[in-house]
């Protein structure tokens, strides 16, 4: 079990419809059922210590490089401002949110966004929320643990935060049989802890 303190932040990933609802575009399974009261707990134990909350939002345009529709890999999901982009009607808000590939821009980490032509690097405003709150460590739990939530979590180690993903308030895409399983060798190698 995570102990939160008043310089944790909690960053909860991409708990939106499209994601998380049965009925999404990109559904994870468990999505609805496990990782959202789950989420919703962690949040509890946050804010009872004085952590600080942050959210992050896929918020793609309707054409992009990341659809297949557009050479991508995935379906059209996460689009502004449709009711797949928007959070999970279950999960409890309590922070701001950063979107993420708003111009088009490619990448799954919360902290960072690539162009899918140039492959530039551009960063959000995520880790510079997250210093100003006076935080050191990073909890990072939601959508999807094989990419999202995998990609945040690396970054915020990269940050020079200490970096926690817990797998109970998570779950996988699993694009690929044993994503889930790669992703969790990959944080550990990255010296995230997994719990």
């Amino acid at each position: 079990m995570t102990a939160y303190a008043p310089d944790t932040a909690l960053v909860v990933v991409d708990v939106q419809n499209d994601f998380a609802d049965p009925d999404g575009s990109l559904y994870v399974p468990g999505g609805d059922t496990q990782v959202v009261p789950a989420v919703n707990h962690q949040i509890s134990l946050a804010l009872e210590a004085g952590a600080s909350v942050f959210y992050t939002q896929d918020w793609h345009p309707e054409r992009t490089p990341h659809f297949a529709i557009d050479g991508g890999i995935w379906p059209v999901h996460c689009v502004a401002g449709t009711a797949g982009a928007d959070f999970h009607p279950d999960l409890r808000i309590e922070g701001p949110s950063v979107h993420k590939g708003a111009g088009g821009e490619d990448g799954y980490s919360g902290f960072t966004m690539r162009d899918p032509r140039s492959g530039e690097e551009i960063p959000t405003e995520l880790a510079s929320m997250i210093r100003e709150a006076g935080c050191r460590h990073v909890v990072v739990v939601g959508l999807a643990l094989d990419y999202c939530v995998k990609d945040t979590a690396l970054d915020a180690a990269r940050e020079g935060f200490d970096t926690t993903v817990l797998l109970a308030a998570t779950a996988a895409v699993n694009l690929d049989p044993g994503d889930g399983e790669a992703a969790v060798e990959q944080l550990r190698r990255a010296g995230v802890s997994v719990g």
